[in-house]
């Protein structure tokens, strides 16, 4: 049995609920939570290359998503 593509790859619009940055090892990372307008919502933890500078919680965002797992955030 398998997967169709667009269930496990693509773009996802929503609005982030939670930006959370933090230090670790001189690099900072940010747990970010991320709601869709189906009422899912979905976390992820990303590296500085992976979100848009200044990400505040109530901007809309495009989720880049793979094997349902966000690999990086950008503003529409």
């Amino acid at each position: 049995m398998g997967y169709a593509l667009g269930a496990m790859f693509g773009d996802r619009e929503g609005v982030v609920v939670e930006v959370h940055p933090f230090d670790l090892h001189g690099v900072v990372y940010t747990d970010v939570t991320v709601s869709y307008q189906d009422g899912t919502i979905e976390q992820a933890r990303l590296g500085p290359e992976a979100i848009p500078e200044g990400l505040k919680p109530g901007e809309r965002v495009v989720a880049a998503r793979a094997a349902n797992l966000i690999l990086s955030l950008r503003r529409p």
